[in-house]
């Protein structure tokens, strides 16, 4: 038996990922709105956003976003 994604789930990045492209992306400019984006997409596992490391890391990015000029 092997585990795969579903068929539906397979191009589906992890909530992780997705957490970062938001933050990279631009579109969410605080923690809270890249939980609210993620629960509005369907991720259950937004509270793992919740760990001290990941926090500052996409905080920086987050800050990064906002000091960099927009392209």
């Amino acid at each position: 038996m092997s585990c795969q994604k579903p068929p539906d789930m397979a191009d589906r990045p992890t909530c992780m990922e997705r957490a970062f492209a938001l933050a990279e992306g631009g579109a969410c400019e605080s923690l809270n709105a890249i939980r609210k984006q993620l629960k509005a997409e369907g991720y259950a596992e937004a509270g793992q956003l919740s760990g001290r490391s990941i926090r500052h890391q996409l905080m920086r990015i987050i800050a990064a976003r906002k000091v960099a000029p927009a392209s």
